[in-house]
């Protein structure tokens, strides 16, 4: 059997994990960015000041270091252990809390519940939503590390794709990474539209041509080199960034003339009709078995083409929550509150996803059936409200410590004593050193550059063969690459758009 068989055997015919290993995973992105978060503040109690010693280099180190290693550890030689991972780095994060709080001069001698009740009367700066973009980078980030990791036997088969039915944490990427796209689209941003419908309309759908232009190099470039794909992910001619441009188009067409309000219940009535459709016709037989590929592009194509209309349905749910998530508010308890019904939604829609499962069928990312449309949103909900709770854990953390300068997380509004210039420069100098803001600036080219080595890794490395500890180390290399590009243009502040 050829390399490329091998490696696409490899990948093929599995089944997923459980619903509560994929939410698990979802808990230790927050507990890293406390911990980065700590870090800062404890290093700013001791010095005075941040930013670190060499920071070009020490930032970097660091939040690579504490950001990006736990995910690649924790889908590697740690994933047997998950659960004590968390409970371990949760533990850390409570006890350098509770150092912080006792070593704060403002507060402490103060009353612990006195000091909490100010803080959650406090007004915060609203202007953009940290936790949203916490949520885009990471879900780009785990996305980064899947696609290569997948290749090596060190990453557990469990959490990759699945055949048909099943919920692997690679097939919630997918389903989170049309999310994450939708929360920030302009529909959900509230942008005024110039000109009429028809020309926004036709704005959008010509500023997804480099994504087309993105899926044809890919699928010229893995027929020429017989690199090897899992033709039942998507299809023979297919693959996602044809998806993504299809899901933007189609779903502009359809945020044109939907009310905002009723959003969720159109996202529901589309994925819902889908399923009747898979239900009562040969559609699901048709999607799910191996035959007649080479009779025309539909049959070639069935599982990509198909799987937009539940794609469809999850932006459309993005949109919605992208346009409760960004309304204005000023105190803390007004956040606490939002990110209070995050936490509900996503257990209403755990509890319908269950339900749905026992009365209909499994979770199909194949097909992008309903299941499949509750457990993205769900899960979705689930790990953008942790990283809200961590981003609140981190501005409490900043109040009672002083130190207001840790990137990527909220401020205080500003008070007299807070509005000089310096402090401006330097929160500044921050965001310029922080990775997270660095993948944000650049999102879509990090997501290509990590496609762009995966391809380069697979064709110099032989991952079926390679120690967990070598592999460890390709994956680590492999993700400080991407990052220190990424990281390079940011310090520059170069800004690579394809349209």
């Amino acid at each position: 059997m050829a390399q490329s068989e091998l490696k696409e055997a490899f990948v093929s015919n599995l089944n997923g994990t459980s619903l509560g290993e994929v939410a698990l995973g979802s808990l230790l992105s927050p507990v890293c960015i406390i911990n980065r978060g700590f870090i800062l503040i404890l290093y700013c109690q001791a010095k005075g000041t941040i930013p670190l010693p060499c920071p070009l280099v020490s930032h970097l180190f660091t939040d690579f270091s504490v950001l990006i290693l736990p995910l690649v550890l924790s889908c590697t030689v740690l994933s047997s252990i998950l659960h004590q991972v968390v409970i371990s780095l949760t533990l850390v994060s409570a006890c350098l809390l509770c150092y912080i709080y006792r070593t704060s001069s403002n507060f402490s001698g103060q009353h612990a519940q006195k000091t909490v009740s100010t803080f959650l009367q406090s007004h915060i700066q609203d202007s953009q939503v940290p936790f949203v973009t916490l949520f885009r980078v990471f879900v780009n980030v785990k996305t980064a590390v899947s696609i290569l990791a997948v290749d090596f036997a060190v990453f557990p088969r469990r959490y990759a794709k699945t055949e048909t039915y099943g919920t692997g944490v690679m097939d919630f990427g997918v389903g989170a990474f049309i999310f994450a796209n939708a929360l920030v689209c302009p529909e959900a941003r509230r942008r005024s539209i110039s000109g009429t419908k028809m020309s926004n309309i036709t704005k959008q759908i010509l500023s997804v041509w480099p994504l087309l232009a993105l899926g044809t190099a890919r699928l010229v470039s893995i027929k020429m080199t017989g690199y090897h794909e899992h033709v039942t992910e998507y299809g023979v001619h297919w693959n996602f960034f044809f998806t993504l441009a299809i899901v933007r188009v189609v779903a502009s067409l359809l945020l044109a003339v939907l009310p905002n309000k009723q959003l969720w219940f159109f996202a529901l009535l589309i994925s819902g009709l889908y399923q009747f459709t898979l239900e009562t016709t040969e559609l699901k037989a048709f999607i799910n078995h191996n035959h007649d590929r080479e009779r025309d592009f539909l049959h070639a194509n069935k599982e990509g083409i198909f799987s937009v209309v539940g794609y469809v349905a999850i932006y459309v749910a993005g949109v919605q929550i992208g346009l409760y998530v960004m309304q204005p508010r000023s105190q803390v308890r007004e956040w606490l509150k939002m990110l209070f019904n995050l936490f509900l939604g996503s257990f209403f829609l755990y509890t319908a996803l269950c339900t749905c499962q026992y009365l209909v069928e499994p979770v199909s990312r194949r097909s992008a059936n309903l299941p499949f449309f509750l457990w993205s949103v769900a899960q979705s909900l689930f790990f953008m409200s942790c990283l809200g709770l961590a981003d609140v854990v981190l501005l409490f953390s900043k109040r009672i410590s002083g130190c207001h300068l840790v990137p990527s997380s909220w401020n205080l509004c500003k008070n007299e004593s807070d509005s000089d210039k310096v402090t401006d420069k330097k929160r500044k100098e921050m965001e310029r050193l922080c990775l997270v803001q660095a993948v944000s600036r650049n999102q879509l080219l990090f997501f290509l550059l990590a496609n762009v080595m995966t391809g380069l890794t697979n064709s110099v490395v032989d991952t079926l063969s390679c120690s967990s500890s070598f592999s460890v180390c390709v994956l680590l290399m492999y993700m400080f690459i991407n990052c220190f590009v990424i990281f390079f243009l940011h310090i520059c502040q170069i800004t690579v758009k394809f349209w």
